[in-house]
């Protein structure tokens, strides 16, 4: 797991730092390829459940697993949120960022930083004195303080040899409640967080995911380990469990 994590995040870092303005969602699916290409493992969404694709974007109001394609063009203000999920050796590794593109307005800057400020909360509440309903309570309370909203119908989840796995890890909920966190349980957090409403359309693809009013949406994930002393982020590139945004620093100071 940890060398899956470190693969992943290695990659979607490479990915990041490239984005620009004028690039197609499909050109982020070609640098994925690219990658492995040249370092190896497995793209875990392609043909999974028949997502077409090697990485799923999420460009402005799309929420996630927006599927790359060659008209789709990135433009000055953007956000597109990026996740990469690889396999390596037989388990799997599984992050997300979401980052501007040119000169987003302030709103979308703060919806960024808010979105990277929950999941940073709800990591710090991972240990084996809490439970599922903790990490939830964390990111809603900070999100909705905030003035936006979580994303109720998509979760984070267990993964391993598997993508995804038990147990279901809501964004959302009440301090103390749920199952109880184990050393040796490893999950993605990945809140998404909305600029308006936290409801939810899928599109005629059957994949792509976009908010109800068509505001901006932003998500930041990581997979996780428990420990007997907290918690152990897998998707970095040391063994010191330290992280911060993945690629280039795309956050200005507030």
């Amino acid at each position: 797991m940890r060398k899956a994590g470190r693969q992943a995040a290695a990659c979607l870092q490479w990915i990041l730092a490239q984005v620009e303005v004028g690039m197609s969602t499909q050109d982020i699916d070609d640098l994925q390829r690219a990658w492995i290409k040249t370092h190896g493992g497995i793209a875990a969404p392609l043909n999974y459940r028949g997502f077409p694709k090697s990485i799923c974007t999420s460009r402005n109001e799309v929420i996630c697993h927006g599927i790359p394609n060659r008209k789709e063009i990135l433009q000055d203000g953007d956000i597109i949120g990026i996740d990469v999920t690889l396999i390596i050796d037989g388990f799997y590794g599984d992050n997300a960022a979401t980052i501007a593109v040119g000169r987003p307005r302030d709103e979308a800057v703060r919806l960024l930083h808010v979105t990277l400020e929950c999941l940073r909360r709800a990591i710090a509440t991972v240990s084996p004195e809490h439970r599922l309903g903790d990490i939830g309570h964390a990111i809603q309370s900070h999100a909705e303080a905030e003035g936006f909203s979580v994303v109720q119908d998509f979760v984070g989840h267990g993964i391993g040899r598997q993508f995804h796995e038990e147990p279901q890890v809501c964004h959302y909920g009440q301090p103390a409640t749920g199952v109880r966190l184990r050393p040796g349980m490893t999950f993605t957090i990945e809140p998404m967080i909305n600029e308006g409403t936290h409801r939810t359309k899928v599109l005629a693809d059957g994949w792509t995911a976009i908010t109800a009013d068509k505001k901006l949406s932003a998500q930041f994930e990581h997979t996780i380990a428990v420990t007997e002393s907290g918690v152990e982020i897998l998707t970095v590139q040391n063994d010191q469990g330290t992280w911060e945004v993945p690629g280039r620093a795309t956050l200005p100071e507030r």
